[in-house]
């Protein structure tokens, strides 16, 4: 069943368009996801509806609109506090392998040539009739990912487009099956159009691609004809098929694969935050701290994570209990506080006291008490 069924402010959307005389298609990873049963997070339109005709409709009844991306053909309507992308039917005039100069069209064939696989190139109406200019149905529902047309014209499109491959068949490819042959020559060809890309985009595309599940066979392929190498230098992808193995039942996390990975992570355009994790987890490999004590130092998440990378890297089975562990260490509270020393002791040499007293607990896997650190 199509979500947007159910969903009276999506067909409410839909409606405004119609009932005006327009299209008012689902299109994209809405449509695709719910026809594999996979989560739909959000909902995106095409529409034959020139923009400003677009806004000038919700607006006079009476929602918010925001002009996201105009000049592209694409506003935002805020309904029920969820956003719904609406866009124009396009094609494409002339293009860079960044971004591209865009005519609006009333063809949905001529904007679903534009886009860039074929199980991407799915509409729906708001009543569920799928609409399949190119035949993307067949290749969705035998999880063959594949570029529109010429795979090598899609991707001087924009050169984003090599990365989103790799991570369309770590999403939705049929492993069994292989990948598209066309689709991997083509990107090969094209690794130097890599280097035009902004760093930001490089580094969102690639979490997402790590974030799958079933990655390893698409992280091997990038590796086999170069991409890899090219957007993370040094990077080494062998260990990843032995991480997806020990990260059953596990929850799986990007920053995890990375660390696995390695190679250098400087143009990634990493936060802070993320960039201090990630040399955490590298780092824990030469550390001898049991999972309690990672738990302690790190907290649940990125302990436990820490745990899988030492294991991976240094070729270790899992500890026994390890996540019970990790949960321990997370929750556990030093026995013995500043006011316990704070008569003895002041000054700096009372926060060197405090490390080395946490440094002996640590060492006790925790378990030594108040009284015998202070004894």
């Amino acid at each position: 069943m199509m979500p947007w069924f159910e969903d009276s402010e999506a067909q409410v959307v839909c409606a405004i368009l119609t009932s005006a005389g327009y299209q008012a298609l689902f299109v994209g990873g809405c449509v695709r996801n719910a026809l594999l049963g996979e989560p739909v997070s959000d909902y995106d339109l095409a529409t034959d509806a020139p923009p400003k005709k677009i806004m000038d409709l919700f607006e006079k009844a009476g929602l918010e609109v925001v002009p996201t991306g105009i000049k592209h053909g694409t506003v935002t309507v805020i309904f029920g506090g969820k956003p719904y992308e609406v866009t124009t039917f396009r094609r494409d005039v002339e293009t860079d392998g960044r971004r591209a100069v865009v005519a609006f069209s009333t063809d949905v064939v001529e904007d679903a040539a534009r886009r860039d696989f074929t199980m991407n190139a799915l509409y729906a109406t708001a009543a569920g009739q799928v609409i399949d200019p190119l035949g993307g149905l067949l290749d969705l529902w035998a999880r063959r990912v594949r570029f529109v047309g010429d795979a090598a014209q899609r991707i001087a499109e924009d050169y984003l487009r090599v990365l989103r491959f790799f991570r369309f068949y770590a999403w939705y490819g049929d492993k069994a099956q292989g990948i598209d042959v066309e689709g991997l020559a083509a990107c090969a060809d094209a690794i130097d159009g890599l280097a035009g890309l902004s760093r930001e985009r490089v580094g969102s595309e690639l979490k997402k691609l790590l974030g799958a599940t079933d990655l390893a066979p698409a992280v091997a392929a990038m590796a086999r004809v170069g991409v890899l190498g090219k957007i993370l230098p040094g990077a080494d992808d062998r260990a990843l098929s032995m991480l997806v193995h020990l990260e059953e039942g596990c929850a799986s996390h990007w920053r995890v694969r990375l660390a696995v990975l390695g190679g250098s992570s400087n143009d990634l355009r990493l936060s802070r935050a993320e960039a201090r994790d990630l040399a955490m987890l590298r780092e824990v490999v030469e550390s001898t701290d049991s999972p309690a004590a990672l738990g302690y130092r790190l907290g649940a998440a990125l302990g436990a994570d820490a745990v899988l990378v030492r294991a991976v890297l240094l070729e270790h089975a899992l500890p026994e209990g390890w996540q019970t562990e990790v949960e321990r260490g997370a929750n556990a509270k030093m026995p013995v506080t500043a006011g316990d020393l704070i008569s003895n002791v002041q000054g700096l040499a009372l926060g060197k006291r405090l490390k080395e007293i946490e440094r002996r607990w640590l060492a006790s896997d925790l378990r030594a008490r108040r009284d015998e650190l202070l004894g």
